[in-house]
């Protein structure tokens, strides 16, 4: 699978200069995305990541010929950062979730409007056109995801939560940061009082014609949905620290979909005594997640193993009890991943420390330099952030 995803890379280098930057807007339609590279879903497990991706826009485009491209990159960095520095955003992100699946419930009028919505059977063409590219592919080009989260909370009236669940459930790439956040920035909630309206003009021009609809198939004006929170966005919280593994002591590697590529790390310093693989798509949602999804992370995680040359055992993020078990069994004393971020498997982890702690098992990760000189700047909007590229690419000695 890695290397599937070396060869798109590199089958779209010639295109992060101009031609990423000229056409990046363009919906071309499934299974036609060629003005984009379409790498998401591997460089949200790291089957490639960041440094990689931005490596090969340097070295043939330079910072200013593939200056578009660079900053996507760092727009999926940013997302992550912002939510480790205010994780109440993604806890409150869940109670809501079930919340307004609760009142799905009660409300019959909801419960239709969602119904059609999830079919792609509301008559809007360009959105029920994309509810099926989704459904039958898991990709949706980020200008379609603008658009249909706006027809989604301010056409159509429904909770901005269940969109991002429903993409979440879907999407091949998706991300607890990136999707979260993106649906919050649409709803007017991440940059307060600003929400992003879908405009008839605009999916004309970018569709290339595909969908014709008139302004009136669409909500306007729209106004904001900052009265969800009243008090606005909670304050920035420090970073938090890790533990990382100590190569004297009987270790446990376990292995997620949150970084595929964990020979960047020296795992031949480590006392390994036993090594295994978690599936967590199912922790998306608590309605079912796609076939597609799940399929997509299995095979990300066996790819990884056999790279890595390893025989390991594979678990499922279930119950609580299950890490300690596994690790007491393997005679570990540390589990050593790569960093788990904001999102359900760090809630899932978060649930398993009382048993690790009572088994005397540490919980270790590695953190990439790449999130550390990027996250700290993660405070305010991606503005911030953009400005500090030039200084972030230096200091990891891309530029």
């Amino acid at each position: 699978m890695r290397d599937h995803a070396l060869k798109t890379l590199q089958d779209f280098v010639p295109k992060m200069g101009l031609h990423y930057a000229s056409g990046r807007n363009y919906d071309q339609g499934a299974g036609r995305h060629t003005s984009v590279s379409c790498l998401s879903s591997y460089i949200r497990r790291r089957l490639i990541t960041e440094e990689e991706v931005v490596a090969q826009a340097l070295g043939n485009h330079g910072l200013d010929g593939a200056e578009k491209f660079i900053q996507e990159v760092f727009w999926r960095s940013y997302f992550k950062g912002w939510l480790e520095r205010r994780p109440s955003v993604w806890h409150s992100y869940r109670s809501g979730l079930r919340s307004d699946h609760e009142t799905v419930q009660t409300d019959r009028a909801l419960r239709m409007r969602l119904t059609q919505s999830e079919a792609g059977e509301t008559g809007i063409a360009c959105f029920d056109a994309w509810v099926d590219e989704l459904l039958d592919t898991g990709y949706l080009h980020n200008h379609a995801r603008m658009w249909f989260a706006s027809i989604w909370i301010f056409t159509l009236s429904l909770p901005w939560r269940l969109g991002a669940d429903f993409f979440h459930r879907h999407l091949l790439d998706g991300d607890p940061a990136a999707n979260t956040l993106s649906w919050r920035w649409v709803a007017g909630l991440h940059t307060r009082g600003r929400a992003y309206q879908a405009k008839a003009w605009n999916i004309t021009k970018y569709t290339n014609l595909r969908f014709n609809i008139g302004d009136a198939d669409l909500a306007d004006p729209i106004a904001p949905l900052d009265y969800s929170e009243p008090d606005g966005l909670p304050r920035i919280q420090r970073i938090r620290d890790v533990v990382t593994p100590k190569p004297d002591v009987p270790t446990a590697l376990l292995i997620s979909e949150e970084d595929c590529s964990l020979d960047a790390f020296a795992l031949s310093d480590l006392n390994l005594v036993g090594a295994a693989t978690i599936s967590a798509s199912h922790l998306r949602s608590d309605l079912p997640v796609a076939d597609h999804v799940t399929q997509f992370e299995r095979e990300a995680l066996g790819d990884t193993v056999s790279r890595l040359g390893l025989q390991a055992d594979h678990l499922t993020a279930t119950g609580s009890n299950e890490l300690a078990r596994w690790a007491t069994e393997a005679g570990a004393k540390q589990i050593a991943t790569a960093y788990i971020p904001q999102g359900p498997l760090h809630d899932w982890f978060e649930a398993a420390a009382p048993a690790l702690n009572a088994k005397g098992i540490a919980l270790c990760e590695w953190r990439r330099p790449w999130d550390e000189v990027i996250w700290p700047h993660a405070t305010a909007g991606f503005f911030k952030v953009k400005k500090q590229i030039p200084k972030v690419l230096e200091s990891l000695e891309l530029y």
